[in-house]
């Protein structure tokens, strides 16, 4: 009898395990509920020792309410998740500190229509309510901006900007832009930048909590897998090209301060130039650069997939909230081809 129950149990167990791969292999959402049960790293310091990078204020980081996640990474620097911050005193804090804060969106072609007026009536409702905030929006049809009623200490800048021929170009091209605006206006009126895929609305706070010196968002769909699952670029002709990294970021949203930023766009817009050269094309484009820029220069401060989710992941138990959602994709009529 023993023998037979231990044989029913080997081939119980047996069973389920095929029917897992069975619905993990042909249900994409399955794949995405068993790659959220993949534990995170986790922070690496004790209690009562103080983070290597961030702001003053990241010493009331809460950084063990959370076991579920990873709070701090290998070099010192917070990965910021609801239930780790007040954000009442990093708000004072701010203020007090007199920060303020230029958003860059662009919105080129059939993107401003598509998703503009939601993205900012969004903004307005949710990102860095407590500062002062300057939108810049880059488009290519400064007259369909949508006029919107913005709060006080909130102001709107339209920066014309060409309309390449393929999307891949409008998204790489951006860096460039990015940083001659930097240069000619935003640096004189703001402390801090934060640049955003316009195709996205904000649904919960989005604060200061979030500011720092050089600012990287962990990717929605790449936070619980691998390593060797990443998709950095892979092509040793690219200056994207990389080994190996710490996180795989996403380039939706990324931010600091206004020299930090500056730097990233100019360096990225460097390789991405010197990658055109050469007749190669990064994987994600932009994305991949902004990827290795970040290996070779770890970002001071990370936020969680609660900064840009996507619904289409569905269920995480640690997703407590969400503060800025991909709004759905229509690739097939928007983006411009060849």
């Amino acid at each position: 009898m023993r023998v037979f129950y231990k044989a029913k149990l080997v081939l119980t167990c047996t069973g389920c395990a095929s029917v897992l791969l069975f619905v993990a292999y042909f249900t994409p959402t399955s794949i995405r509920y068993l790659e959220g049960l993949i534990p995170m790293n986790r922070c690496h310091l004790i209690p009562g020792e103080k983070l290597k990078l961030g702001i003053s204020i990241d010493a009331s980081l809460d950084l063990w309410s959370r076991g579920d996640v990873q709070t701090c990474t290998d070099w010192g620097a917070p990965v910021i998740w609801d239930g780790m911050f007040d954000p009442d005193h990093y708000d004072q804090e701010h203020r007090r500190n007199h920060s303020s804060v230029s958003l860059t969106v662009f919105a080129v072609g059939r993107y401003l229509d598509a998703y503009l007026e939601a993205f900012l009536l969004s903004a307005e409702r949710h990102f860095m309510v407590a500062l002062p905030v300057t939108y810049y929006v880059f488009t290519d049809v400064p007259q369909r901006v949508p006029n919107i009623q913005l709060g006080p200490g909130r102001s709107l800048k339209v920066v014309r900007v060409q309309r390449h021929s393929r999307w891949q170009d409008i998204s790489m091209m951006r860096m460039r832009a990015i940083a001659d605006a930097i240069e000619s206006q935003i640096r004189r009126y703001s402390r801090y930048v934060f640049c955003f895929d316009v195709d996205q609305v904000f649904v919960g706070r989005f604060g200061s909590e979030a500011l720092g010196d050089s600012v990287a968002l962990l990717h929605a769909y790449y936070y619980h897998r691998p390593q060797s699952l990443y998709t950095y670029d892979r092509n040793p002709r690219s200056r994207a090209y990389m080994e190996t990294g710490d996180f795989y970021y996403h380039a939706a949203v990324f931010g600091g301060s206004w020299q930090t930023v500056k730097n990233i766009t100019e360096t990225c817009y460097q390789t991405i130039m010197e990658d055109k050269e050469n007749q190669v094309e990064a994987l994600w484009h932009d994305e991949s650069h902004l990827n290795k820029y970040l290996w070779l220069h770890k970002p001071s401060r990370v936020l969680s997939p609660e900064y840009c989710w996507s619904s289409d992941i569905g269920y995480r138990s640690d997703m407590h909230v969400t503060r800025l959602l991909w709004a759905k994709k229509r690739y097939d009529t928007l983006r411009i081809t060849e």
